[in-house]
C-alpha cells in the first residue's frame, strides 16, 4: 500500500493504477465480480420464520421476535435503497450517452456506506475532471496512459446522496433536475457537492434554496448546514432571507415604534386584537436570551403610554362636556374604551419586561384623568379601572417593585374608581378574573403601613356592607390587618442588652 490518499470530505481511497484497487473502508469485504453498471452486495439472508408457540411466550422468544422484526425492517429499507439506486444508475447511463455521447466508462467508482453496503458504477474521467475540481486534481496526478482508474469512497453517511451527486454531474440542466426535491435532500446534495468541489452542483443547490420556501425546522437545518460549509460569498443570497445589515438598537427601536403605533391606530378591531396577541407572544418569545436579541426600548413604550394618556384625557374631557360637543356619544365612548384597551396592552408589555415601576407613579399622578373618569357613566369608564387592577395584580405578585409611597398614592388616586367600576368590570369583560383582581388588591394593601392599611380597609368595610358583590371582596386582607392590629401586635422594642468589645494589645 505505497499510495494511499484520503479526501477531505470523507475517509476515502483513491488509486489510478489499472492493476490495483485499494479500499480504505474498515467494513470492506472481498469483492465479487461486479456487473458493468450496478453491483450492490447481496443483502443478508432473511432470518428464519419462528413458529409462534401455543404456550406462554418466554423472554427469549419475545427477544427473538423483536430481533426478527428489526431485521425485516432493515431488509425492507435496504431493498428500497437498492431500488432507488438502480433508478439513479439507469439515469446515469442514459445521461452519459444522450448528454455526453459517451459509452463505456474508464473509471470504476465504488461508494461504500458505513454499514458496508457497496455500489459500483463505471463513470468517465472526462466528466469527473470537467465537473469536479477534486477529481480533476486526483486524476491529473497520473500522467501515464492507463486503461482505467479505480476510485472508492468509503464510510458514506448517505450512499444514495453520493450516487445522485455523481448523476448530477452528467445532467445538462441541474436546476430543472432539482425541482420537486425537498429542502433536506438538497442540503445533503449541497454538502456532498461541496466536498467533491462540484461547483455547478453547489450553485444549483444554492439557487434552489434561495427560491423555495422553508418551514421553521428546515430553516434551522439550512442555517446549520451553511454555517458548516465554507462557501463564503456564494451563499450570501440564500442568507439574505434571514439576515440583514447589522442592526443598531436605535434602528430596531424605530421599527418597533412603527409596528406598535400601527396596532394602536388600527381601524379594524378584530385585526387589532389579533395583532396585539401576536406581538405580545413575540415579545415574550426567547425573552431569557437577552444578549442575542434586539428589544423594544423603555423610552419607546413610555412614549406610547403618554400618547394613550393624552388621548384618554382628551376623550374624557370631550365626554364630560357632551352638551357642547357635536360628536356622537356612542362613538366617543367607544373611543374611550379603545384608548383604555390600548394602554392596558402597553402596560402588559411593560410588566412582562419588568419596566413597569415608573408607570405606577405615572398612573398615580393622573389626578385630572381620575376626576374626569368620575364624571362619565360606569358602563363606559370601567375599562380605565382595569389598568389599576393590572398594576395591583403585578404588585401583589412581586412583578413590580415600587416604594410604599407610590403604592399608597396609586390607591389614593384610583381605588374609589376601582370600587365603582368593579361590578361592571366583572360583568362586561370575560377576561377579568374577579378572584385575581381581589387577591392582587389585597396583597397590595397589605404591603402598606399598618395605619394606611387601616384607613383603606375600614373604608372598604363600609362600602362592602352596602354594595356586596359589586365591591371587591378583600376579606382576606381585612383578616390579616385585624390580626396585625389586635392579636399579634408587634412592638418595635429596642434591645437593651449591651455588647462590650474589649481591645487588648499584646506585646510582640
Amino acid at each position: 500500500m505505497a499510495s494511499k490518499e484520503v479526501s477531505t470530505m470523507i475517509k476515502q481511497g483513491f488509486i489510478s493504477d489499472p492493476t490495483l484497487s485499494l479500499s480504505f473502508s474498515p467494513s470492506r469485504t472481498t469483492s465479487t465480480t461486479l456487473s458493468r453498471l450496478y453491483s450492490p452486495s447481496s443483502s443478508p439472508p432473511p432470518s428464519t420464520e419462528s413458529t409462534r408457540p401455543s404456550h406462554n411466550t418466554t423472554l427469549f422468544e419475545m427477544m427473538s421476535e423483536e430481533h426478527h422484526r428489526d431485521s425485516k425492517t432493515i431488509e425492507e429499507s435496504r431493498k428500497k435503497t437498492q431500488n432507488r439506486v438502480a433508478k439513479l444508475l439507469t439515469e446515469l447511463k442514459i445521461c452519459s450517452f444522450s448528454n455526453w455521447g459517451l459509452g463505456s466508462g474508464d473509471v470504476r467508482l465504488t461508494v461504500v456506506s458505513r454499514d458496508g453496503y457497496r455500489v459500483s458504477m463505471d463513470v468517465h474521467r472526462r466528466v469527473l475532471s470537467d465537473k469536479s475540481r477534486f477529481f480533476a486534481e486526483k486524476l491529473s496526478q497520473r500522467t501515464e496512459k492507463v486503461v482505467s482508474h479505480t476510485v472508492e469512497i468509503s464510510e458514506c453517511d448517505d450512499l444514495e446522496v453520493y450516487v445522485e451527486t455523481v448523476v448530477l454531474m452528467y445532467c445538462d440542466d441541474l436546476k430543472k433536475r432539482l425541482i420537486g426535491e425537498n429542502v433536506n435532500k438538497v442540503l445533503a446534495l449541497l454538502k456532498v457537492s461541496a466536498a467533491m468541489m462540484f461547483d455547478a452542483g453547489i450553485s444549483s443547490c444554492l439557487e434552489y434554496l434561495e427560491a423555495v420556501p422553508w418551514s421553521e425546522d428546515e430553516e434551522e437545518n439550512v442555517l446549520s448546514h451553511l454555517s458548516q460549509l465554507e462557501l463564503h460569498g456564494s451563499m450570501a443570497e440564500v442568507l439574505q432571507r434571514v439576515s440583514s445589515e447589522p442592526s443598531t438598537s436605535a434602528r430596531a427601536d424605530d421599527t418597533f415604534l412603527k409596528i406598535l403605533s400601527g396596532v394602536l391606530q388600527a381601524k379594524d378591531d378584530k385585526a387589532r386584537r389579533e395583532m396585539k396577541t401576536l406581538i405580545s407572544r413575540l415579545f415574550r418569545e426567547d425573552s431569557f436570551d437577552d444578549d442575542n436579541r434586539l428589544d423594544v426600548s423603555k423610552d419607546t413604550l413610555y412614549h406610547l403610554c403618554h400618547r394613550c394618556l393624552s388621548s384618554l384625557v382628551l376623550c374624557l374631557s370631550e365626554a364630560t362636556g357632551m352638551d357642547n360637543s357635536r360628536r356622537d356619544r356612542g362613538v366617543l365612548m367607544a373611543e374611550i374604551a379603545r384608548e383604555a384597551d390600548n394602554l392596558q396592552w402597553i402596560v402588559d408589555i411593560l410588566i412582562d419586561k419588568r419596566m413597569a415601576n415608573d408607570f405606577v407613579k405615572l398612573w398615580a399622578d393622573q389626578s385630572e384623568l381620575a376626576e374626569l373618569h368620575s364624571k362619565i357613566p360606569t358602563m363606559y369608564g370601567h375599562e380605565i379601572s382595569r389598568i389599576t387592577a393590572q398594576l395591583c395584580i403585578a404588585i401583589g405578585r412581586g412583578n413590580i417593585l415600587v416604594p410604599k409611597d407610590s403604592r399608597f398614592s396609586l390607591l389614593s388616586t384610583w381605588l374609589e374608581a376601582l370600587y365603582e367600576d368593579f361590578g361592571w368590570m366583572r360583568r362586561a369583560s370575560r377576561s377579568v378574573d374577579k378572584k385575581l383582581v381581589e387577591d392582587g388588591l389585597s396583597q397590595t394593601i397589605l404591603t402598606l403601613t399598618l395605619r394606611q392599611q387601616q384607613v383603606i380597609l375600614l373604608n372598604w368595610f363600609d362600602r362592602f356592607l352596602n354594595k356586596g358583590d359589586d365591591c371587591p371582596n378583600i376579606q382576606r386582607a381585612f383578616e390579616v390587618w385585624w390580626r396585625r392590629a389586635f392579636i399579634r401586635q408587634y412592638a418595635d422594642v429596642q434591645d437593651s442588652s449591651q455588647l462590650q468589645i474589649t481591645v487588648c494589645s499584646y506585646p510582640s
